[in-house]
């Protein structure tokens, strides 16, 4: 079951109704409840709240970013087996829910959409593992971060300069301070290439809604 360290979101229902569960192509053990099309299912969401300007709805799809990353850490799960665990931009839950698979003690997903923590709920539960939820900021006070978590997982977050710049002063403080920092990202804008160091690559099946190319070339960094 999954741990939601919030009150229970009322959208659930909606995930539900818009997504089917279908296998993630690169990582077939893990199953996600995921949407066809992204224009459609964001114009719903708008209307389910009655408000516009709603982020897209990043947690109904596997992105390539997250793909990679959850293979790599299913194929190696000494980078997560008994360890805390951090999900950074956590959207269908997937690198969490593999962080769990793969022997983590426990594992929060942080993503400011509460479509999303919703969905990661929902995936949790599909996939029988235990995953703890929220949508605080956690880049806020995240002094006590490295502390708390001995891994940090980011998958695919550096579409945007802004969410860039923000991002890696704090991965790079949490690792000095002695977490691994991992990030999947099949070559964003705004991936600092230059401070990371590639550690697996992946051909990742991505569906021509979501990317330029039906497979794309996707790396696993670790933060040097």
């Amino acid at each position: 079951m999954a741990t939601v360290t919030q009150p229970e979101t009322p959208n659930a229902a909606f995930v539900e109704d818009n997504t089917t569960p279908r296998p993630v192509p690169l990582c077939p053990e893990i199953t996600l409840r995921l949407a066809d099309e992204a224009l459609p299912l964001w114009t719903r969401t708008e209307e389910a709240l009655g408000r516009m300007g709603l982020p897209p709805p990043f947690w109904a799809f596997a992105w390539a970013g997250g793909q990679a990353l959850a293979r790599y850490v299913l194929d190696n799960p000494p980078v997560v087996r008994g360890r805390a665990v951090l999900d950074l931009g956590a959207g269908s839950g997937l690198v969490a829910i593999a962080a769990m698979a793969a022997g983590a003690q426990r594992v929060l997903a942080a993503d400011p959409d509460r479509w999303a923590i919703a969905a990661i709920g929902l995936n949790a539960r599909l996939n029988g593992v235990e995953v703890s939820v929220t949508c605080e900021d956690v880049l806020e006070g995240s002094d006590r971060i490295a502390a708390r978590f001995g891994t940090i997982l980011v998958g695919d977050l550096f579409y945007e300069r802004e969410v860039a710049d923000r991002l890696f002063p704090r991965l790079a403080a949490w690792r000095a301070a002695g977490a691994t920092v991992l990030i999947g990202d099949p070559g964003r804008s705004y991936l600092p290439k230059d401070r990371l160091v590639r550690i697996a690559e992946y051909g990742v099946p991505q569906s021509r809604e979501l990317e330029d190319m039906e497979i794309k070339r996707t790396a696993v960094w670790r933060l040097a």
